[in-house]
């Protein structure tokens, strides 16, 4: 059962503010969606566990007002994350043109390898779609991104996107962490171990800076 504890992923969702972020969080954790949905003030977060190859993992999924005001949260939001939701909506183009913004600033702040996922939300707003889906594709490939569209009123995609995201960092935790010994020194210490990516701060990739 201890070795099933180990794994705990620190995952941000980024965006515009009224893309959907907190919906598509509440989404994932409680299955709920709040159609008076305020404003996110600072930073909220919510736990949630997934089995991936038989070990549970738990996800705390972090969600940060848009606003620019906001941002003074920036770097500790972004501190140990090793995944990311980078979130527009579909009927609003003005939010797919800051993804490359948000990108910026997630690779300024990540101090570890982070699997990414670009998320066109609000799928369910078809008939007044602002971004084609072949754009989103086409940004994500150019980018080296995971690439879905989502739709946190009817569920479409949601678990999916997250799903997705744990998987990929476990893989790269499986590859580049687990077999270390660092890592097995730092587990005799800590059972709960990876949610500051400290093992993996060596590990960098074209996703951060250097």
């Amino acid at each position: 059962m201890e070795e099933e504890q180990e794994y705990l992923f620190k995952i941000v969702v980024i965006g515009d503010s009224a893309v959907g972020k907190s919906n598509l969080l509440s989404r994932f954790a409680r299955d709920e969606f709040d159609h008076n949905s305020k404003a996110t003030i600072g930073v909220e977060f919510q736990t949630q566990v997934v089995e991936v190859d038989g070990k549970e993992i738990k996800a705390q999924v972090w969600d940060t007002a848009g606003q620019e005001r906001f941002r003074a949260v920036t770097s500790a939001y972004y501190r140990g994350a090793v995944g990311a939701l980078i979130v527009y909506d579909i009927s609003r183009s003005t939010t797919f043109e800051n993804i490359k913004r948000w990108l910026d600033e997630l690779n300024t702040h990540c101090d570890t390898t982070v699997a990414r996922m670009l998320v066109g939300n609000k799928c369910d707003l078809e008939n007044i779609r602002d971004v084609s889906v072949e754009d989103g594709k086409n940004l994500a490939e150019e980018e080296g991104l995971f690439f879905i569209e989502t739709s946190a009123l009817d569920s479409t995609n949601v678990k999916t996107a997250f799903e997705i995201v744990i998987r990929e960092i476990y893989k790269n935790v499986s590859r580049k962490v687990l077999n270390s010994d660092s890592y097995k020194a730092e587990l005799s210490f800590n059972r709960v171990s990876l949610a500051n990516g400290t093992d993996m701060s060596k590990q960098k990739t074209s996703c951060c800076s250097s």
